[in-house]
């Protein structure tokens, strides 16, 4: 049974947002006591965070589709309805979110780094939040929008101050049972290790992680046998130790071999030649182990390699190899840049920016923008008041204008979002000034009371200031 998973392909849908509530009060002996309809509740919102405790992917291995809730649909009486809970996945601390493409979309290290997966939806404004001066009695509310849906991998990198590398049974999974105190499986077959065992070693007043790379072998960093899994797991190492096993059995291996072979791995992977490195000779214990640790060591030291002989069973060397590597982590750690305080970045829109596009494509002029693609996932297409109020708002961001300029004619086909996606529509210009003797989309008259001359004036004054922003975005939280 896999008990360790370090990548996996999740599904994650965040929650709809309610619907806005469209009612108007009532109250004896109050026939038309205005509109009284709610906002509906935003939607949950899928978000991953690293928490310690877990060390594996393998929840979501078994389990990749993963839904926050939806929000609730507004209420008569000014009753706002309930958010959607947010989902929140606990992920190992090094994990990297990347899309479907491999574009790396978060790199989450540290405890309680999170990123939002996938955003819930908007609720949809109630009838109550629609009127206006100029529209007194909305019979309609908003639609809450869909939330996100994203298809993520989740990739394990392991947080560790020193990478242990080597040919399998050179003694890695020993050397870290011995120097820290993790109880990774240890025997003498290849490949007993098919995950990274990770530990913690003290050396004076330094504490560091230490973790080993299991299955490198020749052609490991091109998929042969396990090493690929796993190489990905050197790559937040700061310092690379090459365990040298000088008591095998294979006759067509010897520690320089062994260190080349790794060493062309590791350049092949590619990103770890600027980490510093030190050689482990192993089993010293053994007699032959012990004289061919003498023979090579002149060979590797003229190569620039610090060198350590070592032996994990009779426990031999260790003190000096972990205060070794305790120094050359808290140079790297030294060597790192501070993290700087969070900056705000501002990036103010275009001073002719519409915040849409028209293109023709073939026989349909496209709109794609935001807010014309939001709203109409707002709309109620069966309530024609809320398709006016639809065209109002299109109007008044300058779509009809810019359809013109484009070339539209009356009967043209329109389509306003993505191709997979969109609401097509047979196009006719509006024209303005029927629609005011008409009456405009909303209003009722039985609310209007006579006024005074400078009570009129007053309020016409307010309809001009408040025309522009009716129509802009309502920010209900």
């Amino acid at each position: 049974m896999t008990t360790f998973v370090d990548r996996v392909e999740l599904h994650v849908a965040a929650g709809n947002g309610g619907h806005g509530c469209a009612s108007v009060h009532r109250e004896k002996f109050k026939p038309l006591g205005g509109p009284d309809g709610g906002n509906g509740g935003r939607g949950g919102d899928v978000i991953l965070t690293v928490d310690q405790s877990v060390t594996t992917l393998l929840d979501y291995h078994h389990s990749p589709h993963r839904k926050a809730t939806n929000g609730k649909p507004g209420e008569g009486g000014n009753r706002s309805g309930k958010d959607g809970q947010d989902l929140v996945l606990p992920v190992p601390d090094g994990t990297v979110v990347l899309d479907k493409a491999g574009n790396v979309l978060a790199d989450l290290v540290g405890h309680g780094t999170s990123y939002v997966a996938a955003q819930g939806g908007r609720g949809g404004l109630g009838n109550a939040a629609l009127a206006s001066a100029r529209r007194k009695a909305p019979g309609f509310a908003l639609l809450g929008e869909p939330g996100d849906v994203q298809d993520i991998v989740l990739e394990l990198k392991t947080v560790a101050d020193v990478a242990l590398v080597g040919y399998p049974s050179a003694g890695k999974s020993s050397l870290i049972s011995v120097l820290s105190a993790a109880k990774p499986k240890i025997a003498d077959y290849p490949f007993t290790t098919l995950v990274p065992n990770l530990g913690v070693v003290t050396a004076g007043s330094t504490v560091y992680t230490i973790a080993d790379v299991p299955g490198l072998i020749p052609g490991a960093s091109q998929g042969k046998g396990l090493g690929l899994e796993f190489l990905r797991h050197v790559e937040r190492c700061s310092v690379l130790v090459h365990v040298l096993d000088t008591a095998t059995l294979e006759s067509d291996r010897d520690p320089l071999s062994d260190l080349d072979i790794i060493e062309e791995e590791l350049r092949q992977y590619g990103g770890l030649d600027n980490r510093p490195r030190l050689v482990v000779l192993n089993k010293i214990d053994v007699p032959d182990g012990k004289d061919l640790a003498e023979m090579v060591r002149p060979d590797l030291e003229a190569r620039g390699y610090r060198v350590f002989e070592v032996s994990a069973v009779a426990h031999l060397g260790l003190r000096e190899l972990s205060f070794a590597l305790a120094e050359l982590v808290a140079t790297a750690r030294a060597a790192k840049p501070k993290e700087e305080a969070t900056r705000i970045v501002i990036r103010p829109k275009a001073v002719d920016d519409t915040g849409f596009t028209v293109t023709r494509e073939d026989d349909v002029f496209r709109v794609r923008g935001e807010k014309p693609e939001r709203w109409v996932r707002q709309t109620d297409f069966n309530n024609d008041e809320a398709v006016g109020y639809l065209a109002d708002r299109l109007n008044r961001l300058g779509v009809e204008e810019a359809l013109m300029k484009a070339g539209a004619r009356g009967g043209d086909g329109v389509a306003i979002g993505p191709e997979e996606n969109a609401v097509v529509f047979d196009w006719e210009p509006s024209v303005t000034a029927g629609a005011e003797m008409l009456g405009r989309r909303g209003e009722d008259h039985r609310f209007e009371e006579p006024r005074p001359a400078a009570q009129r004036r007053r309020d016409r004054q307010a309809e001009r200031d408040d025309a522009q922003q009716e129509f802009d975005d309502f920010e209900p939280f």
